[in-house]
């Protein structure tokens, strides 16, 4: 996930951005595509890559090499990165461009060699399509001008037109594919329903959720309508990236870990499994990686939502989440701050967390986003030692 901090202010009213001048986007009326643009195949076909190992792990196969991505790989800590941001005043303005997107989202497999690429986009772009405006503000992060908070207008939201309103975010994808060519597959992704309810109903970053927690307690009913609603244009969301190209999808329910057990199972379970065995009944092969930030205590339910991978955070043993669940594929999960070490350091990190895995397909990662002042060369020292043998 990307840009949920420090940003440039924008208001995203839920029209494409466009440079003065220039012609309107072609993404503003992409048809339900039958057939990927990017890659010629009928829509979510498997595609061949010459690096196909975090498929082959995500599926359960053991690879060459040990697969490894960084979350927030596509960030600032890339002196590249930044001098594309540069020429974007507005967070959204970036994300709304498919050309960049597309530059930021190779980025890292050129100059990192993670092993696969991932979308550069913002959870929070479903929010307008459902009528809701969203404010990228410096040092402040998001904030939505219109946040829910009333029941009639919850149960009134629009399901949105995503080939319109997000056209921008598939066209980022075709050009990313054509950028990727056969090297390695492309990650998609979205919000957990949880996590962009959050935004919805808190109007910004929260540190309790307590407007969200208190509407789930009190008005359980309108909360399940929000969740639901949340839940049917994620799915379809995402399977739109899946049809432009996507070759692995992401759900990232970063503040699942505010709720427990009890409240979890009843309230977001549901919705969350019923989102994977859609994607999982339309597209079969292509992997569907769950993670959640901060919520080791709902371990045992990430692992039933039908997921091909679990993301653990650092705040998991590694090896306990390995030998409790023999059968789970899991991502992670190095944490971030590790990555301030010697590469020496770091490698020996790596070399503990190998041992940890064993003979087992596992996705090497961190535990959450990598920092923005992370060194480059700390975090190809990460990348390396997981492809040392």
């Amino acid at each position: 996930m990307v840009g949920l901090r420090g940003l440039a202010g924008v208001t995203y009213p839920g029209r494409h951005y466009r440079p003065a001048g220039s012609a309107p986007s072609i993404c503003s009326k992409l048809p339900n595509m039958s057939e990927s643009k990017a890659t010629g195949a009928p829509a979510g076909a498997a595609q061949k890559f010459r690096n196909s190992s975090l498929l082959d792990a995500a599926q359960g196969r053991m690879p060459a090499r040990p697969p490894v991505w960084i979350m927030r790989q596509a960030g600032r800590y890339l002196a590249d990165y930044r001098r594309v941001r540069s020429l974007f005043p507005n967070f959204l303005d970036f994300c709304r461009s498919p050309e960049h997107v597309a530059e930021v989202t190779v980025q890292p497999v050129d100059q990192i060699g993670v092993d696969a690429a991932i979308l550069f986009s913002d959870i929070l772009v479903l929010l307008p399509p459902m009528g809701l405006s969203v404010e990228f503000q410096e040092k402040k992060g998001p904030v939505v001008a219109n946040p829910l908070r009333d029941d009639a207008v919850i149960a009134a939201l629009p399901d949105g037109d995503l080939n319109s309103e997000l056209g921008y975010v598939f066209e980022g994808i075709r050009l990313s594919k054509k950028a990727l060519g056969d090297r390695v597959p492309l990650i998609g992704f979205a919000g957990g329903p949880f996590t962009v309810a959050s935004y919805m109903v808190e109007g910004g970053s929260s540190k309790e959720l307590a407007r969200l927690k208190a509407l789930m307690f009190s008005r359980p009913e309108v909360f399940t309508v929000l969740i639901g609603k949340l839940a049917s244009v994620t799915s379809a969301y995402l399977r739109e990236q899946v049809r432009h190209g996507a070759d692995v999808i992401t759900i990232m329910d970063s503040w699942a870990g505010y709720l427990g057990p009890e409240a979890y199972r009843a309230l977001v379970f549901p919705h969350t499994r019923k989102i994977i065995a859609t994607l999982k009944a339309e597209f079969p092969h292509v992997p569907v990686v769950h993670y959640a930030n901060g919520a080791p205590h709902l371990l045992p339910h990430f692992t039933e939502l039908g997921a091909d991978v679990v993301g653990l955070d650092w705040r998991v043993n590694l090896g306990d989440a390995l030998r409790a669940y023999p059968n789970q594929i899991f991502q992670g999960n190095l944490d971030p701050c590790a990555l301030y070490a010697s590469p020496q350091q770091i490698a020996a990190k790596v070399k503990a967390m190998k041992a940890e895995v064993g003979g087992r397909a596992h996705v090497y990662n961190l535990g959450h986003g990598i920092l923005p002042d992370i060194s480059p060369d700390h975090a190809r020292a990460f990348v390396d030692s997981v492809h040392e043998s």
